[in-house]
């Protein structure tokens, strides 16, 4: 093969480049970063399958050949990929008709949601759409992340309480919750709260305690860390043991030994179309969530990540996930953290992740069949909890209030609708804030700063102005959704102004300028030439200049285009 054409594959198989340079110390700090992960992704596979209505063995299959997968087209060296809280809620929601018939119509379901979700991401990444995700404001995002973490963790709180509760959503699961009150297993409730209190302890004072105790940093945060994993092991050793404690304590139940064989996910036409709009939903929150997280944490070591391949490479890993029996993946927060604190030097510390997965799925799978519920449960509400940042609601409120409402709103409704209307609530309401924005750009009357060549806000600076010579500072592209604004703005300067000549718009922000607002431009220059004022242009950039030079407005005009502002100024200003 030629190098050249080596070199074009290496773009597509990202894992051709760094393979080829990979050397012993790597190998060594990314088997430590996979053992770590390992540890925390053998409990949360189980326990995400479950929250996504799934047997429990179908999360630690999607910890297999998509995290594969992943490493090899992937461009992040510290981004693990595997279930995911929030992607396994909207997974849950999605398959839940097809569960209520069979179990196994509802894993069906969930691979072909996997099979989607991967379709919808490689093609986004092939025709380079990963910037829709920007859609996806960040109030928006918080506000969907706090209902859905909200969501999680009441949904989890009747397997902590040993009772069985459901509803269609948060109001409705307290209230059957309420219900059930006096069947609260009195066992597993006081085995949560043990179990609760352990976990918030561990993540909050667990390594500082350890430090104090002469532990080495490195193991002080591994052993935090392998907390979720060491109550695991506890608690299945103590059902197998048969303590009299955990009478009755509910457990993951069988999980089979083995590996799943590969197969095309097959369902009904209908199936696969009801299935569409879940999995889209799906495929742009891991967007956002995987390329923020990836982008963030190689940013912490000057490294660079390529979003459009990202897109290939999460596509790629649920495509495996669906074909080798998993549930939809992504990128994990808290997970890929730890990877890069672990010391993950390149995306090898997935497949050995995947390899600690194999063999835990392979040796350890019918032993974790006595796991009690309460802990996987106790692990979901204490990692999806860490999500909520009550301080974003106040930051939010102080920063811009039209903000806050879409945060808000998209909180409320994912927390009591349900998941899907709240992300769907979020992305319209983040296109409507940035369409009705761009619509009402920011227009300022500028005057300039004594002895300068400046020119700023009148109603900021100490500036001196013309009376019959008013200039417009538009600080935004025009195009058809703005420009009537900007004939608005005109007219109320020439109705508010009798004295007025000249109307100067200084173009120095307007990048581009469209057929219609061109349109609206001629308007005022027809509007202004019938009451006796001049319309002028200054600092018209050079694109805008290419497009006025074919248009109407350009012999129409009934006054001068000026290189710079202080020009027109100069000329048209009284002395």
């Amino acid at each position: 093969m030629s190098t050249a054409m080596l070199t074009r594959l290496a773009h597509y198989v990202p894992a051709l480049r760094w393979g080829r340079h990979y050397r012993r110390e790597q190998a060594m700090h990314d088997l430590m970063a996979a053992l770590t992960v390992t540890l925390m992704l053998v409990p949360q596979a189980l326990a995400y399958a479950i929250l996504a209505g799934l047997p429990p063995q179908v999360g630690l299959y999607a910890s297999l050949l998509p995290l594969i997968v992943y490493a090899l087209l992937g461009t992040s060296a510290t981004l693990a990929v595997g279930p995911v809280a929030v992607a396994a809620l909207m997974t849950a929601t999605a398959v839940a008709p097809y569960s209520a018939q069979s179990p196994a119509l509802g894993l069906q379901a969930a691979l072909i949601l996997a099979c989607l979700s991967g379709l919808f991401l490689v093609l986004a990444g092939m025709f380079k759409l990963g910037f829709l995700a920007n859609f996806l404001s960040h109030p928006v995002m918080s506000g969907f992340i706090a209902g859905a973490s909200l969501v999680i963790a009441s949904s989890q709180l009747p397997t902590l309480l040993g009772i069985q509760a459901e509803g269609s959503h948060v109001l409705a699961l307290w209230q059957s919750m309420l219900g059930q009150w006096p069947q609260i297993h009195l066992a597993t409730a006081m085995l949560s709260v043990l179990t609760l209190l352990l976990l918030v302890l561990a993540r909050r004072q667990g390594q500082s305690l350890l430090l104090s105790l002469g532990c080495s940093p490195f193991w002080a945060q591994a052993l935090v860390r392998a907390v979720p994993a060491l109550l695991v092991l506890i608690g299945t050793i103590a059902m197998h043991a048969g303590w009299a404690l955990l009478t009755g304590v509910r457990t993951v139940g069988q999980i089979p030994a083995g590996l799943p064989a590969l197969a095309l996910p097959h369902g009904s036409l209908a199936m696969w179309q009801s299935l569409l709009a879940p999995a889209l939903l799906i495929s742009i929150i891991g967007t956002v969530e995987s390329i923020s997280v990836a982008q963030s944490l190689a940013m912490k070591r000057r490294e660079r990540i390529d979003p459009d391949q990202e897109l290939i490479a999460l596509g790629g890993a649920n495509l495996a996930a669906s074909l080798s029996g998993g549930q939809p993946v992504t990128g994990g927060v808290s997970r890929s953290v730890v990877n890069m604190d672990a010391g993950a030097q390149t995306p090898a510390a997935g497949l050995f992740t995947a390899l600690g997965m194999w063999l835990a799925t392979v040796f350890l799978a019918s032993w974790l069949s006595a796991l009690p519920r309460f802990i996987l449960a106790s692990t979901i509400i204490v990692a999806v909890m860490s999500l909520v940042d009550g301080r974003v609601f106040i930051e939010t409120w102080r920063r811009n209030r039209s903000d806050f409402a879409a945060l808000l709103v998209t909180f409320m409704i994912t927390l009591l609708v349900d998941i899907e209307h709240g992300i769907s609530a979020g992305v319209l309401l983040s296109m409507a804030m940035h369409l009705y924005r761009s619509s009402r750009p920011h227009i300022a009357i500028v005057g300039q700063v004594p002895g300068t060549e400046h020119f700023r806000n009148v109603a900021r600076h100490a500036v001196s102005v013309c009376p019959d010579v008013i200039t417009l500072r538009v600080d935004e592209s025009l195009y058809f959704a703005n420009a009537r604004y900007l004939e608005q703005k005109v007219l109320e300067v020439v109705a508010d102004n009798p004295a007025l000549k000249h109307v100067i718009l200084m173009c120095s922000a307007v990048n581009e300028v469209d057929g219609s607002a061109l349109e609206v431009l001629e308007v005022i220059n027809h509007h202004l030439s019938a009451l006796g004022i001049g319309f002028h242009l200054s600092e018209v950039k050079g694109p805008v200049m290419d497009m006025l030079q074919h248009a109407p407005l350009r012999q129409q005009l009934n006054g001068k285009i000026y290189l710079t502002q202080h020009q027109a100024y100069a000329a048209l200003s009284c002395h």
